[in-house]
């Protein structure tokens, strides 16, 4: 009776707690399927790629690679893990394409923020200056500052642009450029030139490290994808002799891949996460 009184008391403290703030105990949604594939679409800077589109080009190539494979070794559980590691190379092949890009802008984002300072010094307003970006700054910013400098003479809407911008951009650094134009666009003032110096010197200081970090975990990278990857080499050699994976050709063969295929994924996304953490705390430092 007594454990039964003291639960019904517990209960009713936690309904009188969440009443009185119920904004403590939301939780944060994680964003969904196509959120992600829309950002990763976007950090790329592909042009005319939807998500559905990318599910699809992965289903295809899954279905294309998995075909093959069955034609060649005659085994549909090998068929299935190499098509399920088909459908993933589109979706990688953006991620590659996202590190490529943010490595590009890194290196671009100080001489770009150097012309913004140059064209407010000499004078220019922020949406002149912006758009003289899109003619004279570095060539892997001048699409966006281009579109930008169009949709501003269409609209003459400067904070609408600046969002249509950062969404273009998709880049952190390019996030911190856009909303320091935007609060001195709001507060004014005359130590705009003298923010935009400092925020190319932190820049260029910025880049170097992560380039020197960079360097030193390709080595880690490559470890791991050259461990996930060897196991599946040798599986699809073996896979040209039907007679010596006839052995995977059941369910016991089908969990073998599936728990071999989970170990990859974990220990590749661990060593990756590892590395990410080590550089950002020596970033940190």
């Amino acid at each position: 009776m007594g454990s039964l009184v003291g639960l019904l008391l517990g209960l009713g403290l936690l309904s009188i707690w969440m009443a009185r703030d119920p904004g403590r105990l939301h939780m944060r949604t994680r964003p969904s399927m196509l959120a992600r594939l829309a950002e990763t679409i976007a950090r790329s800077g592909v042009q005319g790629v939807t998500p559905a589109r990318l599910i699809a080009a992965s289903a295809g190539l899954g279905l294309v690679v998995a075909m093959s494979v069955l034609a060649v070794s005659r085994v549909l559980t090998i068929a299935i893990a190499f098509g399920v590691l088909g459908a993933c190379v589109p979706t990688n092949l953006l991620r590659s394409l996202c590190r490529r890009r943010r490595r590009e802008l890194r290196e671009s984002w100080p001489e770009a923020v150097d012309n913004l300072a140059s064209a407010v010094r000499a004078g220019l307003s922020l949406p002149d200056a912006l758009a003289r970006i899109g003619e004279r700054g570095p060539p892997s910013l001048r699409r966006p500052f281009l579109t930008f400098g169009a949709n501003y003479q269409a609209s003459g809407r400067f904070p609408e642009c600046l969002d249509r911008l950062k969404a273009e951009l998709a880049d952190p650094t390019g996030d911190r450029v856009v909303e320091s134009v935007r609060l001195a666009r709001e507060v004014g003032g005359t130590d705009l030139g003298r923010l935009l110096r400092t925020l190319a010197a932190f820049l260029r200081e910025e880049g170097r490290i992560r380039a020197e970090l960079e360097s030193r975990q390709t080595w880690t990278i490559n470890a791991a994808r050259l461990a996930v990857a060897a196991p599946w080499i040798v599986l699809g050699l073996l896979s040209l002799r039907p007679e010596a994976v006839e052995a995977y050709n059941s369910a016991a063969g089908l969990g073998v891949l599936a728990s071999g295929g989970a170990a990859s994924v974990l220990a590749y996304r661990l060593m990756l996460r590892l590395g990410r953490l080590s550089e950002d705390e020596r970033v940190l430092r």
